[in-house]
């Protein structure tokens, strides 16, 4: 099974493989972090509510995308009071190692024959609507996966729900779709992301953390 910041870099690859969809580099760096955190809730390693998040198993995952950040909240529950920290403390954390955890998914889907490298482009190398198999399975490509599940009413997964939410709170659907798209699957969006709690716990996250940007940021181009 693909981790989620495999499937968000696929996400961002467009058709031809010629480059990755534009979205805020912070924005993405959040959603890297973020699709970490929701890999280890997803492993029972963490779970969370909207003010804390809490170490629940300690266990590495043998997974060099994972451990490093568990690793770290290991570390910090064993030296502070337990669950001091929220969902937005370990965002801003994970997102350090963005560049880590995007040429660590990119290797991945290369190695798992998904993508292939060349001459700095990426090329899908299945051009059907399925992944070739991984772990015994032949998964459905993401995008095609979440742009069905947003244009009807069926019932996602529980791992197409964090899809939704990292992808929503990077920007990437308004550079998949067309304006007036958007705002037809906007509801169904915001329906979708309540499924979710830790998915919100980011969510809400990613975007405290890119409004506090922006305050920063805006005062120099006033």
């Amino acid at each position: 099974m693909l981790r989620f910041a495999e499937e968000v870099m696929l996400l961002l690859l467009d058709d031809q493989g010629e480059r990755f969809l534009r979205v805020p580099d912070w924005s993405l760096r959040y959603a890297l972090g973020g699709a970490v955190l929701m890999d280890l809730a997803m492993e029972d390693r963490i779970d969370t509510d909207l003010e804390k998040l809490m170490l629940v198993d300690s266990t590495p995952l043998d997974d060099d995308i994972l451990d490093p950040l568990l690793a770290e909240i290991v570390q910090e529950s064993e030296r502070l009071e337990p669950d001091t920290h929220d969902s937005r403390f370990w965002v801003e954390r994970a997102s350090a190692r963005s560049d880590e955890i995007r040429e660590a998914a990119i290797n991945r889907l290369i190695a798992r024959g998904i993508l292939e490298r060349r001459e700095d482009r990426f090329l899908w190398v299945f051009r059907s609507r399925r992944y070739p198999v991984v772990d015994g399975t032949a998964e459905r490509e993401v995008k095609l996966r979440i742009l069905e599940l947003l244009f009807s009413n069926m019932i996602p997964t529980p791992r197409d729900v964090v899809i939704i939410c990292l992808a929503d709170a990077c920007g990437i659907f308004s550079e998949l779709l067309t304006r007036r798209e958007l705002a037809n699957v906007t509801p169904r969006i915001r329906d979708l992301r309540q499924l979710d709690l830790i998915g919100q716990a980011v969510t809400a996250a990613v975007w405290d953390i890119e409004v506090s940007l922006a305050k920063v940021i805006r005062p120099h181009f006033a």
